[in-house]
């Protein structure tokens, strides 16, 4: 083939894989593997890589030892099972040394056609032993040119024993060693694309360019190579991104928005001064940022982080009451209707007269505060929907309801998303969007966010941290009861409630279901999955709590789908202590505060996420008395999820348990690769290993922007961020 033609034949990433591959691979690649261009495949990488070792002489072969070996065809038999159907191909291969050893290939007598006697290979396997001789089960091998000379043959035998092998995602129809022929066909004749990484940022963090990058995570050339290759990827992954953020940052600070600043003597003076206790230092920090933000013309895009019960509320309704008194309002979003419910008491408590502005007993300078959830009756939405519109609330607290068209306010000036992980981007826009001009926004969450997350997922949010617990609060100490294992551990538990209740104390069971509807169902186990019966339920549990293990006991039920006076009608007689024990589900896992608790029993514990198990345990020991959590499992020791169970019950560490967290879910789930149902080209950024380069990324995306804020002198790159970060994903990736 002519230098011209060759050129011609070149194919670049939009370059549809049925001009390169044919029509039958292409579509097997398109309804398998969701690839369909030039660039899908070359950015399928490896998921792995096999190393078959170097070539070992057959006398020294160790049972246990990956080898390759070179080696003669000397015998070859096809044996049938004797109890079953099929058979087994042996083929005696030697080296001339007099040593021997036997290759074993369960139903391909096939094969028994090209390894033929007398015909040299190159063998790889792991070296087992059968009966006292060494063998290797279903090796790969690579059968050398019948007429190649001495030089071929050892540069054969070079690339075939030292390379490394790339193991690809896969799909049944779509084999590994497929995809391995297309890409190789491919690299022949891929034109890689312009290299869009800024030739300064390249030599300045030492990255290999794209060609190279690309060339080498198929077909690496040495392991140093391999490694180099992926560093460079990684680094598009992670640029692209903190780019993303990096713009979105730029044009939340240029944003024109209504200064909120603090007012000397106004509510928050009065409820400072009225507070029967010091704020703690990092509440006290954390306040100063968030009033410095406020007061600015910029809107804030905040993130307030802390563990359960480190006062993130009592930081938030500062924030408000600092809104209220610069002439505007603020809405607190949370996630059900139970939270909603318990965060309008809470504050109305915390504020007192504050709060009841127009009331006999309230202060006349104060505010009033409205509650807005779907439950509301006529009358009553009406009256609440009339003091937002009028500006007399100055603090709205509710649920997805304050999204509702209907909703007006009269100036919304601060939004704080309480639990912002239960929430869209959508929604908290359509909340954003009631407000005249862009409001300042504070989002909080209990679910401590590793900082290479934070960094990523999070990037476009100023983060603050609340890791100091309130004077007052008692430790938690938890433990796994090994239901299979132990059995006299869980009637211990039941025992430890009645001594707590006995005590004057009150108590929590919770369950992974309610029990009601074919919702409710367990799934049918999957091939990789055994069959487990259903989670324990609360309508199954809460019987046999009141029947026997808790007879005498108050014992009342809390879920979702109760009816919302029911609901708030248990609610309270729990903090009233007219309930001793609660058996719910995750329905209390945010926000309710009850500090008579000082036990909980979690059923099936491993049903239940890391963060979801930390967040649960927070609801015990917020009271003077100490708390304790026992994590109910019938996962036996060793596995798994019996390891994640005693991850938690070892440390009340929430930062460390995010980390295990994290490892448990999937990376791409955390960038929003799944979010959007479309091919993701974020593959080998790992948010666990590359913190260094994730922040390394964000350093040079920031500087970046700050000279280029639309990248409209780095075209390459700006296509190539869209590629990585498509519109959906890049929404999903803005929390604020």
């Amino acid at each position: 083939m002519t230098t011209t033609e060759n050129a011609a034949t070149r194919v670049t990433t939009d370059v549809p894989l049925t001009k390169v591959l044919g029509a039958k691979t292409a579509k097997a690649l398109a309804e398998h593997l969701d690839l369909h261009t030039a660039g899908d495949l070359i950015y399928h990488f490896p998921r792995r890589y096999d190393e078959r070792g170097e070539h070992t002489d057959l006398r020294q072969l160790e049972v246990g030892e990956q080898v390759t070996v070179l080696a003669q065809v000397q015998g070859i038999s096809v044996k049938p099972f004797r109890q079953r159907k099929g058979n087994m191909l042996e083929v005696t291969i030697g080296d001339g040394s007099g040593a021997t050893l036997t290759c074993t290939f369960f139903n391909q007598a096939w094969r028994e056609r090209e390894l033929t006697r007398g015909r040299w290979g190159l063998f790889a396997g792991k070296v087992s032993e059968f009966r006292g001789k060494r063998q290797l089960n279903n090796p790969a091998y690579q059968l050398l040119k019948a007429d190649a000379t001495q030089d071929e043959a050892a540069e054969e035998i070079e690339e075939f024993a030292g390379a490394l092998i790339p193991v690809y995602p896969a799909a049944q129809a779509v084999p590994t060693w497929t995809i391995t022929k297309c890409v190789r066909t491919l690299l022949d004749v891929f034109d890689p694309p312009a290299d869009p990484m800024p030739a300064e940022v390249r030599a300045k963090r030492n990255l290999v360019g794209i060609a190279t990058a690309l060339r080498e995570i198929h077909r690496p050339s040495s392991e140093a190579a391999l490694y180099s290759a992926k560093h460079r990827l990684k680094w598009d992954e992670a640029f692209a991104v903190q780019l993303t953020l990096a713009q979105r940052r730029a044009r939340a600070a240029a944003a024109p928005g209504t200064a909120r600043p603090r007012v000397a003597g106004g509510l928050l003076d009065k409820f400072d001064a009225a507070l029967p206790y010091e704020l703690t230092e990092g509440q006290a920090s954390v306040g100063e940022e968030i009033a410095a933000d406020l007061g600015r013309a910029h809107p804030m895009h905040r993130l307030l982080q802390g563990e359960v019960g480190s006062g993130k509320t009592l930081v938030s309704v500062r924030a408000m009451l600092q809104v209220v008194d610069a002439g505007g309002q603020a809405a607190l979003l949370a996630p059900t209707e139970v939270l909603a419910t318990q965060h309008f008491r809470g504050i109305s408590a915390q504020l007192g007269a504050l709060g009841r502005a127009g009331e006999l007993d309230g202060d006349p300078e104060g505010t009033q505060l409205s509650l807005v959830t779907g439950s509301l009756g006529a009358a009553a939405r009406r009256a609440a929907l009339a003091k937002v519109a009028d500006g007399t609330a100055g603090i709205v607290v509710g649920t997805h309801a304050l999204l509702y068209e209907g909703v007006d306010f009269s100036d919304l000036g601060l939004v704080v998303v309480d639990e912002q992980h239960r929430f869209g981007v959508e929604q908290r826009d359509a909340l954003r969007a009631k407000a005249a001009r862009p409001p300042h926004v504070l989002v909080m969450t209990a679910t401590p966010i590793p900082r290479t997350v934070a960094m990523t997922v999070y990037g476009d949010l100023e983060t603050s941290v609340l890791s100091q617990l309130p004077r007052g609060r008692s430790p938690i100490a938890s433990h796994v009861i090994p239901a299979l294992e132990k059995p006299a551990y869980l009637d211990r538990a039941w025992k430890r409630v009645k001594e707590e209740v006995a005590a004057g104390h009150q108590a929590y069971v919770v369950c992974p279901r309610i029990g009601e509807g074919p919702e409710d169902e367990e799934k049918p186990p999957s091939d990789d999955e055994p069959a487990r019966r259903p989670p324990l339920a609360v309508t199954e549990v809460l019987p046999a709590l009141r029947d026997h293990y808790l007879k005498g006991l108050r014992v009342e039920m809390l879920h979702g789908k109760m009816p919302p006076e029911e609901k708030d009608a248990v609610m309270r007689a729990f903090a009233a202590g007219e309930v001793d024990v609660l058996v719910a589900t995750t329905v209390i896992e945010v926000g309710v505060d009850v500090p008579n608790s000082t036990v909980m029993i979690i059923m099936d514990a491993d049903r239940f996420g890391v963060s979801q198990l930390h967040q649960l345990r927070g609801r015990v020991g917020r009271g003077s008395a100490p708390g304790v959590c026992l994590l109910h499992t019938e996962a036996v020791e060793g596995s798994a999820a019996r390891e994640r169970l005693d991850a938690v019950a070892s440390t009340t560490d929430g930062f460390k348990l995010s980390e295990i967290d994290l490892e448990q879910r999937r990376e791409g789930d955390v960038l929003g690769a799944s979010q959007s149902g479309k091919h993701s080209h974020l593959r080998l950024l790992s948010l666990l290993r590359d913190e260094k380069l994730i922040k390394e990324a964000r350093v040079e995306a920031a500087s970046l922007v700050g000279d280029d804020p639309d990248l409209t002198d780095h075209p390459a790159l700006a296509a190539s961020v869209a590629a990585l970060v498509d519109e959906d994903r890049a929404e999903y990736l803005e929390k604020g």
